[in-house]
């Protein structure tokens, strides 16, 4: 492994800690060589600990209070995007979301998805937007056209308006998967997704908002 010595002029924690090894024996290097700037080693056997003066955030699962929630939500194949709302909805209900608090648009399909929720994201009256859409393999490539378009166009939304556009949309290669994740025996991947919005609306309003 190379690790290049000017990653500890970005990382200055972890130069400390790095070189402090060499010196009181924290780390094991074996066969270390240098070669133009770079150390090069073998084997690196470090415990590596986050400082007490390491601040770390994280979003909240317990302050749902407050917060506002924009679900868009895909007609199509609606046999499973119903559920996956509806696990979506109550896991906002047992994190103390309110039902005035959350608005729900349905859009024909997952390809359009997109589109509203970058317009409900850019409202900014949402903190986090939810967004729910099933995505089924048939036989031809029109699966794969739907599903990368709705997931980059998602991403697109969430970084044009800096809110989290949260992707809930399942991507599966037939209907039993989709039916197993839809409050089936792999759970509901409506309420994962919705504890992740919960989570980052948290993380955004009460940390990184100034």
């Amino acid at each position: 492994m190379f690790v290049c010595q000017y990653v500890t002029l970005a990382f200055a924690g972890f130069e400390i800690l790095l070189f402090l090894g060499f010196e009181t024996g924290l780390a094991s290097y074996q066969g270390a060589s240098e070669h133009g700037g770079f150390l090069h080693t073998r084997r690196v056997s470090q415990r590596l600990q986050v400082s007490a003066a390491v601040k770390e955030v994280t979003g909240s699962l317990v302050k749902g209070a407050g917060l506002r929630f924009g679900v868009v939500v895909g007609r199509f194949n609606e046999i499973i995007t119903k559920p996956l709302l509806a696990g979506a909805l109550d896991a906002f209900y047992k994190h103390q979301v309110r039902e005035e608090d959350i608005d729900v648009t349905w859009v024909p399909g997952s390809f359009e998805i997109p589109v509203v929720a970058q317009q409900l994201a850019m409202s900014k009256k949402y903190h986090a937007i939810l967004c729910i859409g099933a995505v089924v393999r048939g036989a031809t490539t029109h699966y794969d056209a739907v599903a990368n378009s709705a997931a980059s166009g998602i991403m697109s939304a969430s970084l044009k308006s800096n809110v989290p556009c949260i992707f809930g949309v399942l991507t599966t290669e037939n209907m039993e998967q989709a039916i197993d994740r839809a409050g089936g025996k792999a759970g509901n991947k409506g309420a994962e997704a919705a504890i992740t919005a919960l989570e980052m609306a948290s993380l955004i309003q009460h940390h990184l908002v100034d």
